[in-house]
Protein backbone atom coordinates (compact mmCIF):
# COMPACT_ATOMS: atom_id res chain seq x y z
CA UNK A 1 0.00 0.00 0.00
CA UNK A 2 2.29 1.92 0.98
CA UNK A 3 4.32 1.71 -1.92
CA UNK A 4 1.50 2.34 -4.30
CA UNK A 5 1.05 5.45 -2.94
CA UNK A 6 4.37 6.20 -3.25
CA UNK A 7 4.32 5.84 -6.93
CA UNK A 8 0.39 8.37 -7.23
CA UNK A 9 3.05 11.09 -5.08
CA UNK A 10 5.17 10.66 -7.58
CA UNK A 11 2.69 11.30 -10.93
CA UNK A 12 0.50 13.79 -9.23
CA UNK A 13 1.00 17.00 -10.82
CA UNK A 14 2.36 19.83 -8.30
CA UNK A 15 -0.32 22.20 -7.61
CA UNK A 16 0.17 26.08 -7.57
CA UNK A 17 3.52 26.03 -9.55
CA UNK A 18 3.23 26.63 -13.10
CA UNK A 19 6.30 26.29 -15.80
CA UNK A 20 8.72 29.01 -16.52
CA UNK A 21 6.56 30.75 -19.94
CA UNK A 22 10.01 30.46 -22.02
CA UNK A 23 8.46 30.86 -25.48
CA UNK A 24 6.27 33.34 -24.24
CA UNK A 25 9.30 35.42 -23.05
CA UNK A 26 11.46 34.53 -26.01
CA UNK A 27 8.74 35.81 -28.23
CA UNK A 28 8.22 38.99 -26.38
CA UNK A 29 11.57 39.81 -25.34
CA UNK A 30 12.39 39.44 -29.45
CA UNK A 31 9.68 41.51 -30.23
CA UNK A 32 10.10 44.94 -28.00
CA UNK A 33 13.69 44.50 -28.40
CA UNK A 34 13.37 44.59 -32.03
CA UNK A 35 10.59 47.81 -31.85
CA UNK A 36 13.68 49.54 -29.37
CA UNK A 37 16.55 48.61 -31.67
CA UNK A 38 17.17 52.20 -33.18
CA UNK A 39 16.83 53.52 -29.51
CA UNK A 40 19.36 51.21 -28.18
CA UNK A 41 21.65 51.26 -30.87
CA UNK A 42 21.74 54.90 -30.12
CA UNK A 43 22.66 54.04 -26.41
CA UNK A 44 25.20 51.88 -26.88
CA UNK A 45 26.93 54.28 -29.38
CA UNK A 46 26.82 56.94 -26.88
CA UNK A 47 28.72 54.82 -24.21
CA UNK A 48 31.33 54.50 -26.62
CA UNK A 49 31.69 58.02 -27.42
CA UNK A 50 31.00 59.27 -23.83
CA UNK A 51 33.49 58.59 -21.20
CA UNK A 52 31.07 59.56 -18.41
CA UNK A 53 28.44 56.79 -19.09
CA UNK A 54 31.59 54.05 -20.17
CA UNK A 55 30.26 52.31 -17.35
CA UNK A 56 27.08 51.33 -19.82
CA UNK A 57 28.33 48.89 -20.87
CA UNK A 58 28.86 46.63 -17.53
CA UNK A 59 24.96 47.34 -16.57
CA UNK A 60 22.97 44.55 -18.42
CA UNK A 61 25.80 41.46 -18.14
CA UNK A 62 25.86 42.58 -14.12
CA UNK A 63 22.20 43.07 -13.65
CA UNK A 64 21.86 39.21 -15.98
CA UNK A 65 24.17 37.81 -13.56
CA UNK A 66 22.31 38.69 -10.98
CA UNK A 67 19.52 36.84 -12.59
CA UNK A 68 20.85 34.04 -13.11
CA UNK A 69 22.25 33.75 -9.50
CA UNK A 70 18.34 33.58 -8.80
CA UNK A 71 17.69 31.16 -10.89
CA UNK A 72 16.25 28.55 -8.50
CA UNK A 73 13.99 31.15 -7.16
CA UNK A 74 12.91 32.33 -10.17
CA UNK A 75 12.04 28.77 -11.35
CA UNK A 76 10.26 27.89 -8.00
CA UNK A 77 8.17 30.52 -8.68
CA UNK A 78 4.24 30.71 -9.29
CA UNK A 79 3.60 32.64 -12.19
CA UNK A 80 -0.07 34.76 -12.41
CA UNK A 81 0.00 36.92 -14.77
CA UNK A 82 -1.36 40.74 -14.29
CA UNK A 83 -3.06 42.26 -16.54
CA UNK A 84 -2.41 45.53 -15.15
CA UNK A 85 1.13 45.36 -16.72
CA UNK A 86 -0.83 45.86 -20.49
CA UNK A 87 -1.02 49.27 -18.79
CA UNK A 88 2.62 49.67 -17.90
CA UNK A 89 3.74 48.73 -21.19
CA UNK A 90 0.46 51.45 -23.12
CA UNK A 91 2.32 54.09 -20.67
CA UNK A 92 5.47 53.18 -21.81
CA UNK A 93 4.76 53.34 -25.85
CA UNK A 94 3.20 56.86 -25.10
CA UNK A 95 5.70 57.72 -23.32
CA UNK A 96 8.39 56.20 -26.07
CA UNK A 97 6.04 58.13 -28.55
CA UNK A 98 6.39 61.88 -26.92
CA UNK A 99 10.17 61.30 -26.71
CA UNK A 100 10.20 60.96 -30.40
CA UNK A 101 8.33 63.73 -31.63
CA UNK A 102 10.28 65.41 -28.68
CA UNK A 103 13.43 64.45 -29.73
CA UNK A 104 14.01 63.69 -26.14
CA UNK A 105 16.69 60.51 -25.44
CA UNK A 106 16.33 60.11 -21.87
CA UNK A 107 11.76 59.62 -22.52
CA UNK A 108 12.52 56.90 -25.36
CA UNK A 109 15.42 54.84 -23.45
CA UNK A 110 13.16 54.91 -20.10
CA UNK A 111 9.94 53.68 -22.10
CA UNK A 112 11.95 50.43 -22.92
CA UNK A 113 12.45 49.71 -19.01
CA UNK A 114 9.09 50.62 -18.57
CA UNK A 115 7.68 48.42 -21.31
CA UNK A 116 9.83 45.66 -19.76
CA UNK A 117 8.80 45.86 -16.74
CA UNK A 118 5.04 45.71 -18.19
CA UNK A 119 6.12 42.59 -20.16
CA UNK A 120 6.97 40.92 -17.11
CA UNK A 121 4.14 41.86 -14.99
CA UNK A 122 1.86 39.99 -18.01
CA UNK A 123 4.20 37.27 -17.94
CA UNK A 124 5.03 36.22 -14.48
CA UNK A 125 3.03 39.02 -12.17
CA UNK A 126 3.88 40.84 -9.30
CA UNK A 127 6.51 37.98 -7.70
CA UNK A 128 8.37 37.75 -10.23
CA UNK A 129 8.79 41.44 -10.38
CA UNK A 130 9.40 41.31 -6.22
CA UNK A 131 12.25 38.47 -7.37
CA UNK A 132 14.21 40.55 -10.41
CA UNK A 133 13.58 44.04 -8.26
CA UNK A 134 17.46 44.47 -7.38
CA UNK A 135 18.53 43.91 -11.06
CA UNK A 136 15.75 45.98 -12.57
CA UNK A 137 16.72 48.92 -10.11
CA UNK A 138 20.45 48.63 -11.71
CA UNK A 139 19.03 49.19 -15.44
CA UNK A 140 18.40 52.75 -15.61
CA UNK A 141 22.36 53.18 -14.38
CA UNK A 142 22.86 52.72 -18.11
CA UNK A 143 21.00 55.26 -19.66
CA UNK A 144 22.36 58.94 -19.28
CA UNK A 145 20.62 61.99 -17.42
CA UNK A 146 18.64 64.56 -19.51
CA UNK A 147 20.92 67.62 -20.25
CA UNK A 148 19.35 69.62 -17.99
CA UNK A 149 19.30 67.61 -15.26
CA UNK A 150 23.20 66.51 -16.14
CA UNK A 151 24.03 70.47 -16.51
CA UNK A 152 22.69 70.99 -13.07
CA UNK A 153 24.73 68.96 -11.38
CA UNK A 154 27.79 69.21 -13.04
CA UNK A 155 28.44 72.78 -12.68
CA UNK A 156 28.11 73.00 -8.94
CA UNK A 157 30.56 70.61 -8.75
CA UNK A 158 32.96 72.42 -11.30
CA UNK A 159 33.06 75.18 -8.88
CA UNK A 160 33.43 73.24 -5.43
CA UNK A 161 36.47 71.36 -6.76
CA UNK A 162 38.08 74.51 -8.37
CA UNK A 163 37.57 76.28 -4.74
CA UNK A 164 38.96 73.27 -2.77
CA UNK A 165 42.01 73.48 -5.01
CA UNK A 166 42.45 76.40 -4.77
CA UNK A 167 42.16 75.89 -0.76
CA UNK A 168 44.85 73.45 -0.95
CA UNK A 169 47.06 74.56 -3.26
CA UNK A 170 47.06 78.31 -1.31
CA UNK A 171 48.03 76.10 1.97
CA UNK A 172 51.25 74.27 0.32
CA UNK A 173 52.14 77.90 -0.90
CA UNK A 174 51.36 77.50 -4.25
CA UNK A 175 50.23 80.66 -5.84
CA UNK A 176 46.71 80.56 -7.27
CA UNK A 177 43.62 82.62 -8.72
CA UNK A 178 40.63 81.45 -9.68
CA UNK A 179 37.81 82.86 -11.81
CA UNK A 180 34.94 80.65 -11.76
CA UNK A 181 35.63 76.94 -12.34
CA UNK A 182 39.60 77.87 -14.01
CA UNK A 183 42.49 78.23 -11.77
CA UNK A 184 45.44 80.31 -12.63
CA UNK A 185 48.65 79.00 -11.70
CA UNK A 186 52.44 80.28 -12.77
CA UNK A 187 52.81 77.50 -15.08
CA UNK A 188 49.08 77.55 -17.15
CA UNK A 189 45.64 77.77 -16.35
CA UNK A 190 43.54 75.12 -15.32
CA UNK A 191 40.18 74.46 -16.21
CA UNK A 192 37.82 72.13 -14.57
CA UNK A 193 35.69 70.92 -17.33
CA UNK A 194 32.40 69.13 -16.83
CA UNK A 195 34.54 65.93 -17.63
CA UNK A 196 36.70 66.76 -14.31
CA UNK A 197 33.89 68.01 -12.41
CA UNK A 198 33.55 64.30 -10.78
CA UNK A 199 29.90 63.39 -12.00
CA UNK A 200 31.86 60.58 -14.40
CA UNK A 201 33.05 58.95 -10.54
CA UNK A 202 29.93 59.56 -9.14
CA UNK A 203 28.04 58.11 -11.37
CA UNK A 204 30.29 54.91 -12.11
CA UNK A 205 30.82 54.60 -7.98
CA UNK A 206 27.39 55.08 -7.44
CA UNK A 207 26.01 51.38 -10.14
CA UNK A 208 29.89 49.93 -8.20
CA UNK A 209 28.24 50.53 -4.90
CA UNK A 210 24.93 48.76 -5.12
CA UNK A 211 26.68 46.12 -6.59
CA UNK A 212 29.56 45.79 -3.83
CA UNK A 213 27.17 45.91 -1.07
CA UNK A 214 24.89 42.71 -2.64
CA UNK A 215 27.85 40.64 -3.45
CA UNK A 216 29.93 41.20 0.07
CA UNK A 217 26.97 42.17 2.52
CA UNK A 218 23.84 40.70 3.07
CA UNK A 219 21.93 43.91 4.83
CA UNK A 220 19.66 45.34 2.55
CA UNK A 221 19.75 48.29 3.54
CA UNK A 222 23.67 48.43 3.55
CA UNK A 223 23.20 48.92 -0.17
CA UNK A 224 21.45 52.23 0.41
CA UNK A 225 24.13 53.43 2.85
CA UNK A 226 26.71 53.27 0.24
CA UNK A 227 25.18 54.65 -2.32
CA UNK A 228 24.30 57.83 -0.11
CA UNK A 229 27.94 57.65 0.50
CA UNK A 230 29.12 57.76 -3.16
CA UNK A 231 28.20 61.20 -2.93
CA UNK A 232 30.70 62.78 -0.78
CA UNK A 233 33.47 60.05 -1.94
CA UNK A 234 33.26 61.06 -5.24
CA UNK A 235 33.05 65.17 -4.54
CA UNK A 236 36.19 64.69 -1.81
CA UNK A 237 38.17 62.06 -4.81
CA UNK A 238 37.41 64.83 -7.61
CA UNK A 239 38.57 68.00 -5.43
CA UNK A 240 42.13 65.78 -4.72
CA UNK A 241 42.01 65.21 -8.39
CA UNK A 242 42.25 68.63 -8.97
CA UNK A 243 44.13 69.75 -6.52
CA UNK A 244 47.37 67.43 -7.42
CA UNK A 245 46.65 68.26 -11.23
CA UNK A 246 47.54 71.83 -9.94
CA UNK A 247 50.56 70.63 -7.71
CA UNK A 248 51.65 68.47 -10.72
CA UNK A 249 51.90 71.45 -13.35
CA UNK A 250 54.07 73.24 -11.68
CA UNK A 251 56.54 70.61 -11.78
CA UNK A 252 55.89 69.96 -14.83
CA UNK A 253 52.87 71.24 -17.07
CA UNK A 254 53.13 68.21 -19.44
CA UNK A 255 51.57 66.04 -16.50
CA UNK A 256 48.64 67.83 -16.13
CA UNK A 257 47.47 66.68 -19.21
CA UNK A 258 47.25 63.40 -21.71
CA UNK A 259 48.02 60.17 -20.51
CA UNK A 260 49.30 61.65 -17.32
CA UNK A 261 46.01 63.26 -16.25
CA UNK A 262 43.91 59.94 -17.22
CA UNK A 263 46.32 57.76 -15.26
CA UNK A 264 45.29 60.19 -12.24
CA UNK A 265 41.82 60.22 -13.04
CA UNK A 266 41.97 56.11 -12.68
CA UNK A 267 44.04 56.53 -9.44
CA UNK A 268 41.79 58.88 -8.00
CA UNK A 269 38.63 56.32 -8.70
CA UNK A 270 40.26 53.40 -7.51
CA UNK A 271 40.88 55.66 -4.87
CA UNK A 272 37.34 56.61 -4.02
CA UNK A 273 36.48 52.28 -4.27
CA UNK A 274 38.99 52.18 -1.06
CA UNK A 275 37.32 54.55 0.42
CA UNK A 276 33.95 53.28 -0.21
CA UNK A 277 35.28 49.72 1.22
CA UNK A 278 36.48 51.68 3.87
CA UNK A 279 33.11 53.31 5.00
CA UNK A 280 31.61 49.79 4.65
CA UNK A 281 33.83 48.11 6.73
CA UNK A 282 33.63 50.91 9.59
CA UNK A 283 30.15 50.87 9.63
CA UNK A 284 30.16 47.37 9.98
CA UNK A 285 32.37 47.68 12.68
CA UNK A 286 29.86 49.40 14.84
CA UNK A 287 26.65 47.90 13.55
CA UNK A 288 27.47 44.21 13.23
CA UNK A 289 28.98 42.23 9.92
CA UNK A 290 26.40 40.79 7.87
CA UNK A 291 27.32 37.45 5.88
CA UNK A 292 28.17 37.82 2.54
CA UNK A 293 25.79 37.25 -0.18
CA UNK A 294 25.93 33.58 -1.85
Amino acid sequence: MASAVDHLSEHRPVIGIRPVPWAALAWFGALLTLAYLPVLQHLVEQWSADEDFSHGFFVPPVAAFIVWQRRDQILALDYRPAWWGLGVMAWAALQGYVGMLGAELFLQRTSFLIALVGLLLVIGGTKLIRMLAFPLLLLPFMIPLPGVIYNQITFPLQLFASRVAEFNLGLIGIPVLRDGNVLELASQKLSVVEACSGIRSLLSLSFLSLVYAYFFDSKVWMRWVLLAATIPVAIIANAGRVTITGILSEINPQMAQGFFHSAEGWIIFLIALVMLGGIHALINRFFGKGPAVA
